[in-house]
């Protein structure tokens, strides 16, 4: 007997050193590392610290810890550490000695209210969406809501935050990333998986850090998939819209886009003249900012901060002559067509090396024509000036694509839209 148990203990080691031969090593160390190993009457027996971490083992890592079983001639058994034990029904940790902390949550009165959102015809949809799931349950969870830098989709999420009645947990991708990774290393991820779970909204912002992370993607759709089961609330928000988000796998991309998918746009001149208001310029001057301005609403509040600080340090209001001599660094770079490209390389999901490079890919190509379409609608460049800025295309290519983009818009009322809406932020 004594034999058999050394031969049992060697087994182990080697059956464990075989499993991690065939998964990455993030996995391992997540999923598979803290599971306890015995060989009991030629089964390999594997005991998980709660119930969440047998049923995810067993329905995605079941095929591969069968193979390695059978190749040492055992069985596979996954269970539950201490099952035969009276278990609670309430979410904890089995595994009492697991403790998590997470990081510090802003207060909520201290947050942004819909209120403070000023929002125009094209978002009117995406607002109504998110006071909506602030209100309570809703059938369309999860909220992907998507949109360009500074147009506004971070302060909708810091909205439904301070609005929602229950229970409200919000990070930013790089917080989640990073708490993750710590429970990871301090052996608590049951514990932060517990955390996550434990609300009635769960908001996250910029998904799109999460890119090429496989470890973090595989619990994040783990967590939303389960927050979905649950009847939880969930908002998801990126710089781009599911299917075009870099460094996601389809399946994925499926699960971010099959609740509600609602883009923001960028802020139009009216809204511009009214943020710019608000932080108390003259109707006058806010009026002729908002038509020399880009849509970017980081860069409007720059600007209202600025001239805000003008008139509180030289005690004289900012007239137009002063506005443009103050401003002189920030309105000579905006709408030029090198800015309007990348800007739109962002809103397309697109890098602005890639669109100038030689690649041809289905998407890619389809952007950079878009990107030619716009810039003939919305400027006075010559077909020539327009080839240059997206890769130094010549003017035959140009014709062809701006052709090729007017006939798919006579069929494609999508298209058609978000062109249009390009054109005018650009015009």
């Amino acid at each position: 007997m004594q034999a058999v148990a050394i031969k049992h203990t060697a087994n182990v080691t080697e059956i464990k050193n075989a499993i991690a031969g065939k998964m990455d090593s993030a996995t391992f160390t997540s999923w598979i590392a803290p599971l306890n190993f015995e060989i009991v009457n030629d089964c390999l027996v594997l005991s998980a610290q709660n119930r969440f971490s047998a049923d995810f083992i067993s329905s995605i890592h079941s095929a591969t810890l069968n193979a390695v079983a059978t190749d040492f001639g055992l069985n596979l058994q996954i269970c539950v550490r201490g099952a035969t034990q009276k278990q609670s029904n309430t979410i904890a940790n089995d595994n009492a000695r697991q403790t998590y902390t997470p990081a510090p949550v802003a207060d909520k009165n201290a947050l942004e209210c819909f209120d403070s959102f000023i929002s125009s015809d094209e978002n009117a949809f995406v607002l109504s969406a998110c006071k909506k799931i602030a209100s309570g349950a809703v059938s369309f969870s999860p909220l992907f809501i998507y949109g360009n830098a500074g147009c506004g989709k971070s302060m909708l999420a810091k909205c439904i935050n301070a609005a929602s009645m229950g229970k409200t947990i919000m990070m930013s991708g790089g917080q989640f990333v990073a708490e993750f990774t710590r429970s990871l290393h301090n052996r608590t991820i049951f514990a932060f998986k517990d955390f996550c779970r434990d609300c009635d909204t769960f908001i996250l912002d910029d998904v799109q850090i999460l890119a090429d992370k496989r470890a973090t993607c595989e619990e994040f759709m783990q967590l939303v998939i389960d927050l979905r089961s649950a009847g939880k609330n969930i908002v998801l928000v990126a710089n781009a819209a599911p299917g075009n988000l870099k460094g996601f796998d389809r399946r994925a991309q499926s699960l971010m886009a099959s609740g509600l998918v609602a883009d923001v746009a960028c802020p139009n001149a009216n809204v511009r003249r009214v943020m710019l208001m608000r932080a108390g310029i003259a109707a006058d001057v806010a009026t002729e900012l908002a038509n020399t301005i880009a849509a970017d609403g980081h860069l409007i509040s720059g600007i209202a901060t600025k001239v805000r600080t003008y008139t509180e340090l030289m005690g004289e209001k900012v007239n137009k002559e002063i506005a443009h001599r103050l401003l002189s660094d920030t309105l000579q770079n905006t709408k030029t067509p090198l800015v309007m490209v990348r800007t739109m390389c962002d809103k397309l999901g697109v890098s602005y090396d890639a669109v100038c490079g030689r690649g041809r890919s289905r998407g890619l190509v389809m952007a950079r024509q878009t990107m030619m379409a716009v810039l003939k609608e919305a400027t006075n460049l010559s077909l020539s000036e327009i080839g240059q800025l997206v890769g130094d295309r010549d003017h035959a290519t140009v014709v062809y694509a701006i052709a090729q983009i007017e006939k798919m818009k006579q069929t494609d009322l999508v298209l058609a839209a978000q062109i249009a809406q390009l054109v005018a932020e650009y015009k």
